[in-house]
């Protein structure tokens, strides 16, 4: 990377320059392979939000910007029947959550315009952006009252602790060191957030026309969304765990209405599990919401679609006969229906549910989880008439967006058709493959180099997902493409623990993660080489988070493998669990246990009690600020191979948390390239 960012400098600086340089090659055309460099010029299309009328489709568009290294977005508008585009939000700053009016005739939005993210709402016709108030906190879950006179959101009300013990005195004008900070929140740091600012998320009104904000939900505990106003305008529905030990169980949450004149509280479900993301009938007269039961603490539940009355009475599951977990519902215009979307074998779905329970799916191929790797995920919006709009990936390209109707399916947008149409792009196919362990089914898919010649040989590498609870599947991903272009076939796959394929499949490594995930993986390459153009003495393996540990756990079970590299591993499930930012959730669910109950079960799945068999030259790499895998989970695998002898070196990347390690597109490029040269070391 910083060699192709020296040769651009130079082009641009003159002949004073190139004459006291060594002569170089000088390019004649532009590359054919997708590059490092290349990341920059993507786009992405996000957070599609169809006008009540279905006549138009607001969406969020996000570029990077090569000065900044950073994603910029901002809000376009697309007409669902010709494509046509036009930029609705476009300014400095990011524009995000774009949300309609009841009657379409206005856009409520989060920009960045003035520094700290503040509540917009936009005129669409006389093309007019106010702001609705000044915030001292970024609003979050914005919602519409149904006669569109009022917003609702959520946002952080600060709440310093008290100090312990009494501070000295400082002289007038002393530069003494920063005072004490003093954590005693269960909940205190967050991958992404890093250390979280002392305070409650609560939800909050305020005038679609511009007003004083007004908080109704008041308390030590947390209120979140999304959220939803009740048929009649008079309350908002929310998410909350009201316990007196709330932090201490994470998984546990009640759908609540407030009054939005008194804040008075009506608890409208009540069972051991979360209940989250109420939405209200178009005639009010029912609330869709998500949740499960959580009697088993299982590593894994299908999340499930129910719906009861307004008050709280008669509640029922309608995807009880899906087994599979749906996100968030949205009532078809008429009521008489919701759609949802669902993970099936590695890729993202659209269905609609009957109110008797009955599912039809609509629409597949959904994407834009992730850049970097070929995550499920995607996000929908539903309109009058049928109309789905939803963001679309496949393997050649990111997530654009798209449209449904009649099982019509069109595609708006080719933001990067104009970048991606002159790069010949890694092929992918579906690899289907039986476990050796048992004979069990699993998903993969195989990456071909650019111009792949099936007569000759190339080196693999294996690529594994994080989660564990996760799936991957035939969307775009910039390290598979990566990969590719350096001459690799590239194969990935869902080995048992994966989502997509039901409870019993993912809940094959509940308590008992890594174990014959390693056997799926291991047949996944024995069918990549049994294709016939993969050397089986040039194998390689890498992957991320869950896919770290794995991949340690790997080159300590076997050395077929030239070189590894680790990403974000968890090495030592003792100390992962007493310093991952979800601690509360983790031994709890994950091992049952904690890890002075149980002491050994935790080694036995560690990777570091298998270091004493690594002899493959492994790669750690890590974000400074992840705080799901923490750097001193990577740094006690780096200095137990240096202590064994075993070829390592350790990347960190600066500033990058556990979810943001290839958010800005140099360092994506950059450890990408890293992995490679590790690997071509050995190769």
């Amino acid at each position: 990377m910083r060699l192709a960012v020296l040769a651009s400098v130079v082009a641009l600086t003159g002949t004073a320059v190139l004459a006291s340089t060594v002569s170089a090659p000088v390019a004649e055309a532009p590359s054919r392979i997708f590059t490092g460099r290349d990341l920059f010029d993507l786009q992405t299309a996000s957070d599609p939000q169809v006008r009540p009328d279905g006549g138009a489709i607001a969406y969020v568009r996000t570029r990077y910007d090569v000065m900044t290294d950073r994603g910029q977005r901002s809000i376009w508008l697309a007409d669902p029947q010709t494509g046509a585009q036009s930029p609705l939000v476009v300014e400095d700053a990011s524009a995000f959550n774009p949300r309609w009016s009841p009657d379409g005739a206005r856009l409520a939005y989060v920009s960045t315009a003035g520094g700290q993210p503040q509540l917009y709402v936009r005129w669409v016709a006389q093309g007019r952006s106010a702001k609705v108030a000044t915030l001292e906190q970024a609003p979050n879950d914005i919602a519409w009252s149904p006669d569109g006179r009022t917003l609702a959101f959520t946002m952080l009300t600060l709440d310093e602790p008290k100090p312990l013990g009494a501070p000295v005195k400082k002289p007038e004008g002393a530069k003494w060191a920063e005072p004490l900070k003093v954590i005693d929140r269960i909940t205190y740091r967050a991958d992404g957030e890093g250390y979280l600012k002392p305070g409650y998320r609560h939800v909050f009104v305020v005038s679609a026309d511009g007003g004083a904000p007004r908080q109704i939900t008041f308390g030590k505990y947390d209120d979140f969304g999304p959220i939803d106003f009740s048929g009649d305008g008079r309350s908002v529905l929310f998410a909350t765990n009201r316990a007196d030990d709330w932090e201490r169980d994470p998984q546990e949450s009640e759908i609540y209405a407030v009054s939005i004149a008194d804040g008075t509280l009506t608890r409208l479900t009540n069972r051991v599990g979360p209940d989250a993301n109420p939405v209200v009938s178009p005639d009010g007269s029912k609330i869709a919401y998500v949740g499960y039961d959580d009697t088993r603490r299982r590593g894994y539940e299908n999340v499930r679609l129910h719906v009861m009355d307004r008050d709280g009475r008669n509640p029922r599951v309608l995807t009880g006969g899906l087994d599979r977990s749906v996100g968030r519902a949205q009532w078809a215009p008429d009521g008489r229906s919701l759609y949802v979307d669902y993970d099936d074998q590695g890729q993202t779905k659209v269905a609609r549910v009957t109110l008797d329970g009955r599912v039809e799916t609509l629409v597949t191929g959904l994407g834009g989880g992730s850049l970097d790797r070929p995550y499920t995920g995607g996000q929908f919006s539903v309109g009058k008439g049928g109309l789905i709009a939803f963001t679309q990936s496949t393997p050649d390209h990111p997530a654009d967006l798209a449209v449904a109707r009649s099982g019509k399916v069109t595609r708006l947008t080719r933001l990067n058709d104009d970048l991606l149409s002159a790069k010949t792009l890694a092929r992918v196919e579906h690899l289907p493959v039986k476990s050796s362990y048992d004979g069990k089914p699993i998903d993969a898919w195989i990456a071909t180099p650019p111009n792949f010649d099936p007569s000759k040989t190339y080196p693999l590498i294996l690529e594994i997902h994080g989660g564990p609870f996760a799936a991957y599947g035939p969307s775009f991903g910039t390290d598979i493409q990566l990969y590719a272009a350096a001459g690799y076939v590239v194969v990935y796959a869902n080995p048992r623990g994966s989502t997509s394929y039901g409870e019993a499949f993912a809940n094959e490594i509940d308590r008992n993660y890594p174990s014959h995930d390693y056997d799926d993986l291991m047949s996944v390459v024995d069918a990549a080489v049994g294709k016939g153009f993969v050397d089986p003495q040039r194998l390689y393996v890498t992957g991320g988070s869950g896919g770290g540990a794995l991949t340690a756990w790997i080159v300590g079970k076997t050395n077929r493998f030239k070189a590894a590299a680790t990403q974000k591993p968890v090495i030592n499930w003792t100390s992962q669990v007493l310093t991952v930012d979800g601690y509360t959730f983790m031994a709890r669910y994950w091992f049952g246990k904690m890890p002075w109950e149980d002491p050994q079960a935790y080694w036995a799945r560690s990777p570091l009690s298998l270091v004493g068999n690594v002899t493959t030259p492994t790669l750690v790499v890590v974000g400074e600020e992840d705080y799901r895998t923490p750097p001193s989970e990577s740094e006690q695998y780096f200095q137990a191979l240096q202590l064994r002898g075993v070829p390592t070196a350790l990347v960190r990347v600066p500033g990058a948390s556990h979810g943001g390690l290839a958010a800005r597109p140099s360092q994506s490029a950059a450890k990408a390239q890293a992995i490679l040269g590790w690997f071509e070391r050995y190769r």
